[in-house]
């Protein structure tokens, strides 16, 4: 990852727009920015959420509340729970989200 043309800035999340993104089931909403070629979000998953697709970006994401769980295409599963973290570079493994009680992330893509 390269971090280039970002001049030092605040971000209040509270403050920029949510977007909403139907998955298979549930939702998502996420607030976006954009710097350079970098993608920063908070992205909040309703209750009984499910991916509508198989992910193949890379992210570092980190759980910030509630309870993600993220299955790869090859059958392996992982649950995240608030304070852990997950990172994947892009066209690595597949993977995709849900979630029973729902989940708040950070990501960086």
């Amino acid at each position: 990852m390269q971090l280039n043309n970002i001049p030092f800035g605040i971000t209040n999340w509270n403050e920029i727009e949510q977007t909403k993104h139907l998955g298979e089931q549930g939702y998502a909403l996420w607030r976006t920015q954009q710097f350079d070629t970098i993608r920063v979000r908070i992205v909040e998953y309703s209750t009984d959420y499910l991916a509508d697709h198989w992910c193949r970006k890379g992210h570092i994401l980190f759980c910030l509340e509630g309870e993600l769980h993220t299955e790869l295409e090859d059958g392996r599963t992982f649950i995240l729970t608030a304070g852990m973290s997950y990172q994947v570079a892009d066209h690595a493994e597949a993977h995709r989200s849900s979630t029973t009680i729902g989940a708040k992330l950070f990501i960086v893509d």
